[in-house]
């Protein structure tokens, strides 16, 4: 279900908060394939699709390391991501037979579950409280599952959708692009990989050898966009060691690059066949076109919100050659 044709820009972040709203609590509307095609005829998808790629217009050639503005709301979020990274340490992994899904995860979960509004107050003004209880679904949905303790891109989406509902009510303006990416979401990504390694989390919906990775999508895009015309960095460096260990901290693609070979053993492009296929292509630009393809197609399309798409059809892997 790859997308032909060009895609149009990017609309811009909400610069100013709707003077009307009509919240609601978010319910599955994605059923079957078929609710697949309202998908992503509704406005929704068109604003969810524009969002991350207004984000990755604005990281374009940026170090995470570089200075951008950090304003009120995108600090209040990172402390709600620091709450969430201190309620693991206060719930260790239990002792079990079993070396995967740490059910410790649950006891984790269940405060989220029962604190996510709590924590959603503290960043949206009280004169849009109405809109809390609807944006906290989305925070919870972006943690895993704590019936089958995984996680994957449909969660990484749900972090997506609570930011873009964010700007969408005018708590996160313009000016917040690169903040949301670098402060927001980067904060986010290392939460997540906290809970991975220390409930030792599957994978929600992997295709194993044949997905880009087991856990994660929109830094890769976001990332491979930081490193559009780099002066000496091309997407081959990234299989090598040296060229990731060097460059980690400036660029999400390399810190991907990094988490998975701590995570992993044997050679890279046996356990990341698609990453190493990409590590072919000449370009950043052209990695990063291919990446927004594939996103579209394989992994937003077919998982989305709060959906699982083995029920709805089972269907082969594209090779990532073929989207590019």
């Amino acid at each position: 279900m790859a997308e032909s044709g060009r895609q149009p820009p990017p609309e811009p972040l909400e610069d100013a908060c709707p003077t009307t709203h009509n919240f609601m609590i978010p319910k599955k509307e994605i059923n079957t394939v078929p609710d697949m095609g309202k998908w992503k005829r509704s406005q929704a998808y068109a604003d969810y699709i524009g969002f991350i790629l207004t984000l990755n217009e604005g990281v374009k050639g940026k170090k995470l390391t570089c200075e951008y503005k950090v304003s009120e709301p995108i600090n209040k979020l990172v402390a709600l991501l620091n709450t969430l990274d201190r309620w693991i340490d206060e719930t260790p992994p239990m002792d079990q037979p079993s070396r995967f899904g740490n059910k410790a995860f649950r006891t984790w979960y269940a405060k989220l579950d029962q604190e996510a509004e709590n924590l959603v107050a503290t960043v949206i003004p009280s004169h849009l409280a109405a809109a809390v209880p609807e944006v906290a679904l989305y925070l919870k949905e972006s943690v895993g599952n704590s019936t089958r303790i995984d996680y994957g891109t449909g969660h990484e989406a749900a972090f997506a959708a609570f930011l873009c509902c964010l700007c969408k009510i005018g708590v996160l303006r313009v000016d917040d692009q690169i903040a949301i990416v670098f402060k927001v979401f980067n904060r986010y990504l290392e939460v997540m990989r906290k809970l991975q390694k220390t409930y030792r989390m599957e994978p929600a919906g992997s295709q194993g050898v044949w997905g880009l990775d087991d856990f994660q999508f929109l830094p890769f895009i976001w990332g491979s966009s930081q490193l559009i015309e780099h002066p000496y960095l091309e997407p081959r460096h990234f299989v090598d060691e040296k060229a990731v260990n060097e460059n980690h901290k400036d660029y999400m693609f390399l810190e991907c690059i990094l988490f998975i070979t701590e995570m992993k053993t044997g050679p890279f492009a046996e356990h990341s066949n698609q990453l190493w296929n990409i590590s072919a292509v000449p370009s950043w630009s052209k990695v990063n076109q291919g990446l927004i393809r594939m996103y579209k197609a394989e992994v937003y399309a077919y998982n989305g919100i709060q959906l699982c798409y083995k029920k709805c059809q089972k269907r082969s892997p594209k090779n990532l050659e073929r989207l590019i």
